[in-house]
């Protein structure tokens, strides 16, 4: 790193991955200034560049979101001189990124003992639905299949219905959130030991850590249960019908309990010895939700904020649909949606990552790739020549024409 640089400046990344856990980990790097290398099937690429509709001039928008800030690189590895070609490149690389099955990477030539025989400090990150070992090890498995064994499903949705999952990829950026946390620590230790390493992570594992309250539960003896917007140890916590919408509103102590009472004119509340204390909430929250939104029905969703939010300052908020979560004035002031310039299509938005440090500088600098928009640049600057790159290109090292 410089000192008026970026965190990870002049720290390589390969990333082998297809669709999400490995391209938004290391998109994540590459926010932070990793020059990160996507190496794509020749001619087709990723198959997230071609999930949709929707689609912009034949792009996918879904998958700008996962690859800001990155290089794209086409190689064929089914051929020997493309293989040596990325061990060329794994030589001057610092983390290294795939989501095969096990077994895949061996077949392919790009496992952890082979590219680390060509660089002793390579960082190398093996994502897995079910992880290197274990009797699901060779399974496939995707966000909706670990949002249901993960136990998200289970307690996602209304009481008495069934399961559903939560609309977002939640497990795939879980599993990436924790992939870059990995890839970041072990280049601190590398910096400590000089030693590279190996990540085994695993989707299913990635999701545990996160059930937390729910974990709670059964470590205590009891089983979780659907609740729809309720919380198991909160009330109330949740969200409730105003005359025009819906407003969620977050009470984690008696203080803002009795807060939220005067805010909308309902003493009685606290005095009523079923909603006295938060146990007593907990224990009925079906009639604590009939007796408030009997109240919030009466008045629009920004009333209620200026009057809840903003004069009491209770926690609570309104249900914002996707465009308005994009577009409002808080975000508009944090500049989180900002815009870069693509080769094809002009101005496209940005979401930029949230940690904004006192003393370095991060944000995306590139827009998504096209594919193999970089095949000819990434090997230039390894210290090929032109000639030695026109020969990769004859011998069908980026696919063929």
């Amino acid at each position: 790193m410089t000192a008026d640089g970026r965190i990870l400046d002049g720290i390589t990344v390969v990333d082998l991955s297809t669709f999400v856990t490995g391209g938004f980990s290391s998109s994540m790097l590459a926010n932070l200034g990793a020059d990160v290398i996507k190496v794509e099937q020749p001619g087709y690429g990723d198959a997230i560049r071609h999930t949709g509709p929707p689609f912009v001039e034949g792009e996918s928008p879904y998958y700008w979101t996962v690859n800001y800030g990155k290089r794209s690189v086409e190689l064929d590895l089914k051929k020997e001189e493309a293989r040596e070609a990325l061990y060329d490149l794994i030589e001057e690389t610092d983390v290294f990124v795939q989501n095969f099955r096990p077994g895949t990477a061996e077949r392919l030539g790009v496992d952890y003992e082979t590219l680390s025989e060509r660089n002793d400090q390579l960082i190398y990150l093996a994502i897995s639905a079910f992880g290197q070992t274990g009797p699901w090890r060779e399974r496939s498995g995707y966000d909706l299949l670990i949002q249901g064994m993960g136990g998200i499903m289970d307690v996602t949705g209304e009481e008495g219905r069934q399961p559903v999952k939560v609309g977002l990829p939640v497990t795939d950026l879980i599993t990436a959130m924790w992939a870059a946390f990995g890839a970041a620590s072990a280049l601190y230790r590398r910096e400590l030991t000089g030693e590279g390493d190996y990540i085994d992570l695993g989707m299913l594992e990635a999701v545990l850590p996160w059930l937390t309250k729910q974990a709670g539960q059964v470590f205590a003896g009891e089983t979780p249960r659907r609740m729809g917007t309720k919380d198991p140890v909160l009330a109330p916590y949740q969200t409730f019908e105003t005359a025009d919408g819906y407003l969620n509103v977050c009470i984690l102590n008696e203080k803002l309990w009795h807060e939220l009472c005067a805010a909308i004119d309902r003493p009685d509340l606290p005095e009523d010895d079923r909603f006295e204390v938060n146990a007593d909430r907990v224990e009925h929250q079906d009639e604590l939700e009939a007796e408030i939104e009997a109240t919030l029905t009466a008045k629009t969703t920004d009333e209620w904020i200026e009057i809840i939010a903003e004069d009491a300052g209770v926690p609570a908020g309104p249900v914002y649909d996707v465009e308005e979560a994009l577009h409002n004035p808080q975000i508009e002031a944090r500049g989180t949606i900002t815009e870069l310039d693509h080769p094809e299509i002009g101005s496209i938005p940005v979401i930029e990552h949230p940690l904004k440090f006192e003393n370095v500088d991060s944000g995306f600098e590139r827009p998504p790739p096209l594919l193999g928009e970089h095949n000819r640049d990434v090997f230039r600057d390894l210290g090929y020549s032109a000639d030695e790159v026109d020969e990769l290109e004859a011998m069908g090292v980026f696919g063929d024409e």
